[in-house]
């Protein structure tokens, strides 16, 4: 993760792109959210995946990418919040509840 992290801070600073803020960020989260959306808008799950795969596969990553800009930016460890959100559903949804 550490590697991908510098990667894609090596590939933003080389851009200019380094002065988006934290508004910016979530915003370009959530549109490219949306483009990985669009793929699968009035198809099945399994048309979307045969048809549209290599571009689910981008915006996800386009996804993904903002995402780790952003968590650097605030200084917030993703998997360590990962491990505490799932730790905190587990309590609110414990495998035998219906």
């Amino acid at each position: 993760m550490k590697e991908l992290m510098q990667k894609i801070l090596e590939f933003r600073n080389e851009r200019g792109w380094g002065p988006y803020n934290e508004k910016d960020l979530a915003i370009s989260i959530s549109l490219e959210a949306n483009e990985l959306l669009e793929n699968f808008q009035w198809r099945t799950s399994e048309e979307a995946v045969a048809e549209s795969k290599q571009n689910i596969k981008e915006e996800m990553a386009d996804v993904f990418i903002y995402l780790l800009q952003l968590a650097d930016k605030m200084n917030i460890d993703l998997e360590e919040e990962a491990f505490k959100k799932m730790e905190k559903n587990a309590v609110k949804y414990p495998v035998n509840k219906k």
